[in-house]
């Protein structure tokens, strides 16, 4: 399959060079600043299939800029040299296998740290000099996206590790818990999923809108709280057969999983791992790291089901689709005011009351992704973006999560905005909320 041409891509939504060159320098500061302690023997850590060796990924997300931004020719296939010698062979994700990643002859940290830098003053230093290139606005945009989601990924890192939190800024102190509980009723009928265009930038998998038609349906207005967790742990959910499915079973059975990923029970009390340390459980929180099956699992207990992605869509934008909405509030972009992003950790589902949606759903952005009953798809019409690797080989594979977590940047969400893991993954800040059965 052809990828997009790159004068359709461009055309189809034309960003401008000072708001791509604020973002390239905001997700180059917020990455410095959560890898700052990552240094020693943090740089490689345990050879595990679900993150990377540190000094690894910090050169990957230097070459995908270079690559992206400044090495491609105008033909969109041959590339100029790196800036680094050997750098395709170290850092192209494609083509470099993840068990190798630990025995490769990289850059010590300081040079690889200079390279990045180098890097980023090249393409600001273009973005300057070629204010009307179109087409180096989108790629250097998708370069600061890609950055953004691998500052994400080193948060999971962090978690999986065992390491101390990310040395960055508390989430800013939010309003109180007010009641969020029941579900919002909604009515169907004729929706448009998607990303509709001149939509500025946005991934392949996003394009184009396309009309379903949904029946009514009711929806929670906040995500599954470690309570309500609790409870279906508590009610013997993990022994329970008639809960899971047939893989899902075999993935408890495998992982010898009683409860979710980081909890553990003293004198009758739970407890989670949130980074380096222990704590209480908080009731009201989200729970958070559970996988698919166990979402799953969960709702056959409550007797619920997991909202497919156009359903949360749906209730994201309050049915409205022309114009979509970019937030679940209305707002033009997404805001630490109203969701509990870039942040450090998952606050209380009643919190953020002023992110609502206007269809009654709370915290749609942030605190914990949510998973939903939606194998990952190309939408009809589907041409995959210059960068094809993003969403082409995962189709088929991966359950889709929307809504971003605590740790996602407010840069990168928008209601059509399309996650995915595998269904057995729960290292990623994952949570989910549930519908009715009708």
């Amino acid at each position: 399959m052809p990828t997009r041409p790159t004068a359709e891509l461009i055309s189809r939504g034309a960003l401008a060079p000072g708001a791509v060159s604020a973002h390239l320098r905001a997700a180059r500061a917020r990455l410095a600043a959560l890898t700052a302690d990552l240094d020693g023997e943090r740089l490689f850590g345990p050879r595990l299939a679900i993150v990377n060796p540190v000094l690894w990924e910090l050169g990957h997300v230097g070459w995908f800029q270079e690559r992206w931004g400044l090495r491609l020719g105008a033909d969109g296939t041959t590339l100029a040299p790196s800036l680094l010698e050997n750098a395709d062979a170290l850092y192209d994700s494609a083509a470099v296998p993840h068990a190798v990643r630990w025995e490769l002859p990289l850059p010590p940290l300081a040079a690889t740290r200079a390279y990045l830098d180098a890097v980023l003053e090249r393409l600001l230093g273009a973005l300057a000099a070629r204010p009307g290139d179109d087409r180096l606005c989108y790629f250097a945009e998708l370069a600061a996206c890609h950055e953004d989601m691998h500052a994400e990924a080193f948060h999971y890192t962090r978690q999986t590790l065992g390491y101390p939190a990310p040395p960055l800024p508390g989430a800013a102190d939010h309003a109180p818990s007010t009641p969020c509980t029941g579900d919002a009723a909604l009515p169907g009928g004729r929706f448009r999923v998607g990303a509709s265009p001149p939509a500025g930038f946005v991934f392949d998998n996003e394009k184009w809108a396309h009309a379903v038609t949904l029946a009514p349906f009711r929806i929670a207005r906040a995500p599954v709280r470690n309570r309500e967790f609790a409870e279906f742990v508590d009610a013997g959910g993990y022994a329970r057969r008639e809960w899971w499915c047939d893989e899902g079973w075999g993935w408890r059975t495998a992982r010898g999983a009683l409860a979710p990923r980081y909890w553990r029970q003293r004198d009758g009390v739970w407890g989670e791992r949130r980074f380096d340390r222990w704590s209480e459980l908080d009731a009201e929180a989200p729970v958070i790291h559970v996988s698919w099956h166990e979402a799953q699992a969960y709702c056959r207990y409550a007797g619920r089901r997991l909202p497919t992605e156009a359903e949360w869509e749906y209730a994201a934008c309050n049915g409205e689709d022309a114009p979509k909405p970019v937030t679940p509030w209305g707002g033009a972009l997404a805001s630490t005011a109203r969701a509990n992003l870039e942040g450090v950790a998952p606050i209380p589902v009643g919190a953020l009351a002023a992110g609502d949606a206007p269809s009654g759903c709370r915290q749609l952005f942030g605190n914990v992704w949510e998973w939903t009953a939606t194998a990952f798809a190309p939408y009809p019409g589907f041409v995959p973006d210059p960068y094809r690797e993003y969403s082409e080989p995962w189709f088929g594979t991966h359950k889709v999560l929307r809504g971003g977590s605590f740790a996602t940047p407010v840069r990168l969400l928008r209601n059509t905005w399309r996650n995915f893991y595998p269904s057995d993954r729960d290292d990623v800040f994952c949570g989910f909320r549930t519908c009715a059965l009708e």
